[in-house]
C-alpha cells in the first residue's frame, strides 16, 4: 500500500510483450482514482513537473507546510501508519467488542428498535441510497424525493398537522427551530417562551443555547398548572413528557391562543398511533424524532428529527420541503419547494442556518412506516404500552409508588433513596434504567422490550410480575385515521418492499452510477470498508446516556478522532457534538462570543463575511446574535484586502470575528490569507476559517497554524461520511486552546462540562464516526496528502481541458485553481440563450449528474472531481461538456432555435421519444445518445424538465392521491 507518487511524472510505458510486474493494491490505491500513469497525464496537461510542484504553484508559500525528512506533513505525524482494510476492520472489531450492549430501558428520547432486514440491506447498506446527493437536480432524484414525500406524509398523518418538512437534524434542534418559527409567525413584541418542566433535558439545553443570542427569555414552569403571567410568543410542551407522563394539553393550547401565543408539542410518533395527536387538540407546531422507526440509537445519531405545522405557517418552515409539481409534459413530478428560503439566497435573513437534512434516516423511517402500515405500528405501540402497564402493575403490587397514572411507554417509580441501588440491580441483570435522582427511577419500554426484561426490572425493584391489570387510566385514545395512502398500504411483503426500493433507486443518479462533479460538495468515494462498522450492534445499539463503562470502545474511537483531526487541522481541541456543518459553524461562533464575553468584551458583535461566502455563514452569525458586515471581493474573486482593512477600522471596537472559507468559495487559494488573518487579530477579533474546503488542505496547510482560531469540518466531505441524499453529516468544531473552554457541553455528560449545548446527544451523530476513523486509519499521513494533491490535480486538469469551451472564472496566482473550478456560462447565455439549467439537464442525457449550478456566482457551473474519480471518468465528463458546447454552438448559429433544441428539451425520457411523430429539429438519437450508445451506460430520467414555479404556486407537500398520477 503506497500513496500516489509526488515526484516527477513517469513517461507512459511503451507496449511490449513483457508482462507487467505484479503489484499489490492497498487501500490508498483503491481510494484514489488516477494511478501513477494517469497522474502523469494530469500533471503534463496542467504543465507542472510533479504533485509537489503543483502544490508549490497553487498554495501561498507562507502557509504551505514543509515535509519532514521521512516525507510526512507536520501535524500528520500523530497518525499511525496506514492499515489495510482487514487490519482496520479488525481494530474496529476490537473497539466494538470492548463495548457492552446492554438492554436499554433508559428512554429520554432514545429507544431500541428492530430494523427490518429488508430496509437495512436495501437502504442503509445500499450505495444507490447512501451515496446520493441532495436532490437539487430533481429530474434525476425522483426516487429519494418520493421517499421524502412519504416521510412528510407520515409525519403529517401522525401529528394531525398539514405540512412537514423533509426532516431535521435531531429532536432538540427541531425544538429550537420550532421556537424561532413561532417567534417569526407571531410577529409581536413578546420575547418570552414558556417551556414545560417535563421537556427532555437535552431539548431544554439546546433551547437555552439558541434563545440567549436572540434575546429570547425562556420561562420554565409546570404548564399543567397553566401558563404563567405575562406575554409569551410561544409555548413548548412534551407528549409524553420526559417523566413518561401523558398530559392532555388542550386546555393549555386554548389558553395560549387566547393570549396570542402559539404552541409547539414535542410528540412521540409511536405514541401518536394510540393517543390524540397535537394537531387534533389545536397545537400549531409538532416536533420530535423518528428514531424509533427502525433507526438504531447509535450512541446519539444520526436520526431524522421532524417539524410539522399548519398550512398557514408552511412558508415559515426551515430546512427542506419536498413538493409536488409537474414536468413539461404535464406528468406529476417531485422537487424541493420554496427554494428562496435557501441560505445562499437569503443569507443573514434566512429563516434558519440549516442547509441539510437527515435524508437517509428519514427514508429509513418512512419505509419502516410503509412496511408496517398503520396496523403494524399500532400493534407495536400496543405491545410497548402493554409492557409498561405490566411493569406498573408489578411495581404497584409490590408497594412501589408509580408516580404518574397515565403514561405510554415510560414508568416513573418513587423509591425513597434507593434509586442508585435499583439502577445497580438492573445493571447486574444486563439492563440500563434511568436514575432521575436519589428517589426516582424511570424505566422505558420499546419495540425490543420482552416480558423477560419486565421480569428482570421488577426483580431489581424486589418486585415480581403479576397477572393483575394496572389500575391507572389509559391515555385519551386517537380517533383520526392515519397512513391511509397506498404508499403505506401496498408494501407489506418483503418482495414488494424490495422491488419498491429498487424502483425508487433506479430513478436517481447516485455515486454508484456516475461521477457527481458538484463543486463545494466533495462527492468522494464512500468505501465499503469504511461503512461496514456502522451497522454493528456494538455501536448501533448504544444509548447516548448509557453508563460510560458500557462504551469504552466508542469513547476510544472518539478520542482517536479528536486527536487525529487536531493534528490534521493544526488546532488544539475538537468537539464532535455538532451533527451538521451548520451546527459546527454555530458552535464555533458561540465559542468566539463566549471568549469575548469572558474577557469583558461582550460588546464585540460584528462579524465580517466576504460576499463570496456560503450563505450558512451569514445565517449562523445572525443566529449567534451577531451583526453581519459584508466585505467585498476583487474581480479575481479574492477578498478585497483594502475593503477588509477599512471595515476592520470602522468596526474595530465591535469586531468579533471574520468568517473566511479557505480555499475560497471561488475555488482558489487566496495568497493574502495570512495578511487577512493578521488584520483581524490586530483589531482584537477572531478568525473563523470555514472548513468546507478542507479536502484541498489536508497534508498541505493547517488552518489552525496559518491564522485560524476556529474551524468547523465537514466529515461528509473531506472525511468520507456519505451524503446519503442530503444527510447525515457531522460538523466537528476545532479550536485553538484559548477557545477550548467554550466548546459545546451537555447536561447529561459530565465530562463535557456545562458550556452551551448545540445538539441533542453529547457526541452528536456518533454511530457514523467509524467511517471517518476507518478512512484516516487506512489512508495514513502520506495517503491523505496524496488524496488532496490528486483532487487539486484533477480540478486543474478539468480547468485546462474545458477553459477554451467554457471560460474558467477564477484562478489564483500562477493560473491555478484549488480542488474545484468555476465555468462561466454567462457570456454563452447572453450570446445563445442557452442557460446553466439547460446544460445541467442535458448532462443527464449523457449519463452524468450536473455540477453545482449558479453558486457562488449566478450563471456558472462549479465543478469538483475529487481524488476518487479515475482519469477515464474525468475525461468522459470533459468529453460530454465539450459535446454540449458543440450543441450550444448550433443554437448560436441558428441551426437549432433557442426554444427547440436538445438542451432546452433535456432531459429526455424514454416515453417522450416513443411518439409517433417526431417534430424536433434534432433526431431521437441525438436526444437519447448524443455521443453514441457505447459512450456510457444510459440513464433514463423518469420525468422531463420540472416546472418549479408551478409547484411553488400550488404547494402540495404530502402524497397526492393515486388519481393524480392517472
Amino acid at each position: 500500500m503506497r500513496p500516489v507518487r509526488c515526484g516527477r511524472p513517469r513517461e507512459r510505458p511503451h507496449v511490449t510483450d513483457q508482462q507487467p510486474t505484479p503489484r499489490e493494491f492497498g487501500f490508498v490505491d483503491r481510494h484514489i482514482g488516477p494511478d501513477p500513469d494517469a497522474v502523469a497525464t494530469l500533471l503534463h496537461t496542467i504543465g507542472v513537473e510533479s504533485l509537489d510542484d503543483l502544490a508549490a504553484k497553487a498554495l501561498p508559500a507562507g502557509i504551505l507546510d514543509q515535509l519532514s525528512g521521512d516525507g510526512v506533513a507536520p501535524g500528520l505525524d500523530a497518525l499511525p501508519p496506514p492499515a489495510t482494510e482487514a487490519d482496520a476492520l479488525a481494530e474496529l472489531r476490537a473497539l466494538a467488542d470492548s463495548n457492552t450492549v446492554a438492554v436499554s430501558m433508559i428512554g429520554q428520547g432514545y429507544y431500541d428498535t428492530l430494523t427490518p432486514p429488508v430496509l437495512l440491506r436495501n437502504i442503509m447498506e445500499n450505495p444507490a441510497w447512501y451515496t446520493a446527493y441532495t436532490p437539487y437536480q430533481p429530474e434525476i432524484s425522483q426516487g429519494r424525493l418520493e421517499a421524502l414525500l412519504n416521510f412528510q406524509t407520515m409525519v403529517t398523518d401522525l401529528t394531525g398537522l398539514e405540512v412537514a418538512n423533509a426532516s431535521m437534524l435531531d429532536e432538540a434542534t427541531a425544538a429550537a427551530e420550532a421556537m424561532t418559527l413561532m417567534q417569526r409567525a407571531v410577529r409581536g413584541p413578546a420575547r418570552r417562551l414558556a417551556v414545560d418542566t417535563d421537556v427532555f433535558a437535552q431539548t431544554a439545553a439546546v433551547l437555552q443555547t439558541r434563545a440567549e443570542p436572540l434575546g429570547i427569555e425562556i420561562v420554565t414552569a409546570d404548564l399543567r398548572r397553566g401558563l404563567p403571567e405575562g406575554d409569551f410568543f410561544g409555548v413548548i410542551a412534551q407528549l409524553p413528557g420526559a417523566s413518561g407522563r401523558v398530559t392532555d394539553w388542550s386546555e393549555l393550547i386554548a389558553s395560549a391562543h387566547d393570549r396570542g401565543a402559539l404552541v409547539a408539542v414535542g410528540a412521540d410518533l409511536l405514541a401518536l398511533t394510540l393517543i390524540t395527536p397535537p394537531g387534533d387538540i389545536g397545537a400549531d407546531v409538532a416536533f420530535g424524532t423518528t428514531q424509533r422507526f427502525g433507526v438504531p440509537m447509535g450512541f446519539g445519531g444520526p436520526h431524522a428529527g421532524y417539524l410539522a405545522v399548519h398550512s398557514a405557517h408552511a412558508r415559515q418552515l426551515p430546512g427542506r420541503l419536498v413538493g409536488v409539481s409537474k414536468d413539461v409534459d404535464g406528468a406529476a413530478a417531485y422537487r424541493l419547494a420554496l427554494q428562496t428560503r435557501e441560505q445562499h439566497i437569503r443569507r443573514d435573513k434566512a429563516t434558519s442556518n440549516i442547509c441539510t437534512a437527515q435524508v437517509l434516516l428519514a427514508v429509513m423511517a418512512a419505509m419502516y412506516a410503509s412496511y408496517h402500515g398503520a396496523e403494524g405500528l399500532t400493534a407495536i405501540a400496543r405491545r410497548v404500552h402493554g409492557h409498561a402497564r405490566a411493569l406498573a402493575a408489578g411495581l404497584s403490587a409490590a408497594g412501589v409508588e408509580v408516580v404518574h397514572d397515565t403514561f405510554f411507554d415510560t414508568v416513573l417509580a418513587r423509591v425513597a433513596g434507593r434509586a442508585r441501588d435499583v439502577q445497580a440491580a438492573a445493571k447486574e441483570r444486563g439492563i440500563n434504567v434511568w436514575c432521575v435522582d436519589d428517589d426516582h427511577v424511570s424505566v422505558a419500554c420499546d419495540e425490543a422490550t420482552t416480558s423477560g426484561h419486565i421480569a428482570d426490572v421488577l426483580a431489581a425493584f424486589s418486585a415480581e410480575a403479576t397477572a393483575g391489570e394496572y389500575a391507572g387510566p389509559a391515555p385519551a385514545p386517537r380517533r383520526s385515521a392515519f397512513l391511509t395512502h397506498p404508499a403505506f398500504t401496498r408494501y407489506r411483503t418483503e418482495t414488494e418492499m424490495m422491488r419498491y426500493l429498487r424502483s425508487l433507486a433506479d430513478k436517481d443518479i447516485a455515486l454508484d452510477r456516475s461521477m457527481i462533479p458538484l463543486g463545494s460538495c466533495t462527492m468522494k468515494l464512500n468505501a465499503a470498508a469504511e461503512m461496514e462498522a456502522v451497522t454493528w450492534p456494538e455501536f448501533g445499539r448504544q444509548h447516548p446516556f448509557a453508563p460510560s463503562s458500557d462504551t469504552p470502545g466508542l469513547r476510544r474511537l472518539i478520542s482517536d478522532l479528536e486527536t487525529w483531526l487536531s493534528g490534521i487541522t493544526g488546532y488544539d481541541n475538537v468537539s464532535l457534538q455538532p451533527n451538521a456543518g451548520s451546527q459546527g459553524e454555530y458552535a464555533g461562533l458561540l465559542a468566539i462570543q463566549a471568549y469575548h464575553a469572558a474577557r469583558g468584551e461582550s460588546g464585540r458583535d460584528v462579524c465580517l463575511i466576504p460576499s463570496s461566502a456560503h450563505g450558512t455563514n451569514a445565517a449562523s452569525a445572525a443566529l449567534a446574535g451577531m451583526k453581519v458586515v459584508v466585505v467585498g471581493c476583487r474581480p479575481n474573486g479574492d477578498v478585497d484586502l483594502d475593503d477588509l482593512r477599512a471595515k476592520v477600522t470602522e468596526h474595530a471596537d465591535r469586531l468579533s470575528a471574520l468568517m473566511i472559507t479557505y480555499p475560497s468559495t471561488h475555488g482558489v487559494y487566496e495568497h493574502d490569507v495570512a495578511d487577512i488573518c493578521a488584520a483581524v487579530h490586530d483589531a482584537g477579533g477572531q478568525v473563523y476559517v470555514d472548513g468546507a474546503n478542507l479536502n484541498a488542505l489536508v497534508g498541505l496547510a493547517r488552518p489552525g497554524r496559518f491564522g485560524g482560531d476556529v474551524s468547523h469540518l465537514n466529515l461528509h466531505k473531506t472525511f468520507c461520511i456519505p451524503h446519503g441524499g442530503g444527510g447525515p453529516g457531522v460538523g466537528p468544531v476545532a479550536v485553538r486552546s484559548h477557545l477550548a473552554p467554550f466548546l459545546p457541553g451537555h447536561p447529561l455528560a459530565e465530562e463535557l462540562g456545562d458550556a452551551l449545548t448545540v445538539s441533542a446527544a453529547p457526541y452528536g451523530s456518533a454511530s457514523i464516526l467509524p467511517i471517518t476513523w476507518a478512512y484516516i486509519r487506512m489512508m495514513g499521513a502520506q495517503g491523505l496528502r496524496s488524496a488532496a494533491l490528486v483532487a487539486i490535480a484533477s480540478a486543474n486538469y478539468i480547468a485546462r481541458r474545458l477553459d477554451e469551451y467554457y471560460p474558467v472564472l477564477y484562478t489564483g496566482e500562477n493560473g491555478m485553481v484549488a480542488h474545484e473550478c468555476i465555468l462561466d456560462l454567462r457570456g454563452i447565455t447572453k450570446a445563445t440563450g442557452v442557460t446553466v439549467d439547460d446544460v445541467a439537464k442535458r448532462l443527464a442525457d449523457y449519463g452524468f449528474h450536473a455540477p453545482t449550478m449558479s453558486f457562488p456566482v449566478a450563471g456558472t457551473l462549479m465543478v469538483e472531481p475529487t481524488e476518487s474519480e479515475s482519469l477515464a471518468e474525468v475525461d468522459a465528463f470533459c468529453d460530454a461538456m465539450i459535446a454540449i458546447r458543440a450543441e450550444i454552438d448550433k443554437v448560436g448559429s441558428g441551426e437549432w432555435s433557442v426554444d427547440d433544441n436538445p438542451l432546452r428539451g433535456a432531459p429526455h425520457t424514454a416515453e417522450c421519444l416513443l411518439v409517433g411523430e417526431w417534430t424536433h429539429p434534432y433526431t431521437r438519437e441525438q436526444a437519447a445518445y448524443p455521443l453514441g450508445a457505447a459512450f456510457r451506460p444510459k440513464v433514463w430520467p423518469p420525468v422531463r424538465r420540472i416546472d418549479g414555479a408551478y409547484g411553488d404556486r400550488n404547494l402540495v407537500c404530502s402524497c397526492p392521491p393515486v388519481e393524480a398520477f392517472a
